[in-house]
């Protein structure tokens, strides 16, 4: 939906379905309802989640043209794709293989080249749209400094060939698309100050070299660039890295990087300050088995510890750890979970800072752990959702 601060959605990874089929019927069985909660009588926009089975199936015209049919009677438009998960997200274990394939493989490579054909045939006329991507790969895969200067390498050269896709489609259709990189803690890009520096210091020089054959100046190729790989900004990856809204912004335009999306989206909090027993069980109730939750801790000496997971983290954990970010997608209107809490205060300061001065044209709602939060804290999902984009706009405040 639109609002004054930009098109306000939620992303339908939380839908599962891994065939289009599969997922097309969650969005029919789902969307109605969020669509009348929320937006009644306006257009109703939708982050849109395609795992690479089903891209192969959307990419058949017939099929395509079915679901925009779909969207077309619904009154709901799709202007961005989560194109971050490959395959399977739900009812599997997926852990780090939600980075694989990785931006090392041409199969990273042609599975968001047809997220972006399928994206310019849904995008309406007059708007710019994304397709966000992981941040280029695991980084505890690569033993070596070496092997992690390889791969970044290797993942920034399948970047540039997906640019020539993204130069060629807004020739040919007028239509600007941008590739939104998501810093994600132990990815190769871990963080937003990695994203910053790859960004300045790999992807820059050498795209500017790799679009010097379109007899680009270096600053053309540079606005070129800008345009086409943008940030994902996700405010509970920010959070779980302890990393401040204002400090990353001024980063960001030092450079004139752009804000594909801002995700909006919270973490586990918790400060040992007191009853540390009791919050330590509390927080293995959220020890499950299905997704990565990343651990920051930061100690009582100013130093961060890093854990690629909540049980090597519990395995590990000592008095002088004074407080975890947990990097476990919890619901953004709940403050606090009994002893523990959540990072909601991160959201409400990175989109204050969005109300001043916006820095991105969307803002997608991405809670997606419903199904393995603790029994007391699932609802329905359409019921969810809408409370997730009912506490943003209050947050935003212009209702």
């Amino acid at each position: 939906m639109i609002t004054p601060y930009g098109h306000l959605t939620y992303c339908s990874n939380i839908h599962p379905g891994e065939k289009w089929a599969d997922h097309f019927q969650s969005l029919r069985d789902n969307i109605p309802y969020i669509r009348q909660q929320l937006a009644p009588g306006q257009s109703f926009g939708l982050g849109l989640r395609i795992a690479n089975e089903a891209s192969i199936e959307l990419s058949k015209p017939e099929v395509l043209l079915e679901f925009k049919n779909w969207l077309t009677e619904q009154d709901v438009y799709v202007f961005v794709i989560n194109g971050f998960p490959y395959g399977g997200f739900h009812n599997t274990v997926v852990k780090d293989d939600v980075h694989t394939p990785d931006w090392t493989t041409t199969d990273r490579l042609e599975y968001t080249i047809r997220l972006f054909n399928i994206l310019a045939e849904l995008l309406p006329e007059g708007m710019h749209g994304g397709v966000s991507t992981p941040p280029l790969t695991y980084r505890l895969w690569w033993k070596t400094e070496a092997d992690k200067q390889l791969a970044t390498e290797s993942a920034t050269n399948h970047v540039l060939q997906l640019l020539d896709k993204l130069i060629s489609i807004e020739k040919e259709t007028g239509k600007l698309l941008h590739l939104d990189i998501e810093p994600e803690p132990d990815g190769m890009l871990d963080n937003m100050v990695d994203f910053v520096n790859w960004y300045r210091d790999v992807l820059l020089p050498k795209g500017i070299t790799h679009l010097s054959k379109y007899s680009f100046s270096e600053e053309q190729a540079k606005e070129t660039i800008l345009k086409h790989i943008q940030l994902c900004y996700d405010i509970c990856h920010a959070a779980v890295g302890f990393e401040n809204p204002e400090e990353i912004l001024a980063s960001l335009n030092e450079i004139g990087i752009k804000v594909g999306r801002i995700q909006v989206s919270s973490a586990l909090k918790v400060n040992f300050s007191s009853e540390k027993e009791i919050k330590l069980k509390a927080i293995e109730t959220f020890n499950e088995p299905v997704y990565l939750h990343q651990v920051v801790s930061r100690n009582s000496d100013g130093t961060k510890s890093h854990y690629p997971d909540l049980k090597e983290a519990l395995a590990d954990w000592n008095e002088n750890q004074e407080e975890w970010r947990v990097h476990f997608h919890v619901p953004l209107f709940i403050n606090s979970y009994g002893v523990l809490e959540s990072t909601q205060g991160d959201i409400i300061k990175t989109l204050a800072l969005h109300t001043e001065n916006p820095f991105s044209s969307f803002l997608e709602v991405e809670t997606y752990t419903w199904g393995v939060l603790p029994e007391d804290m699932q609802k329905p999902i359409g019921e969810s959702i809408v409370r997730e984009i009912e506490w943003v706009k209050k947050i935003l405040s212009y209702e």
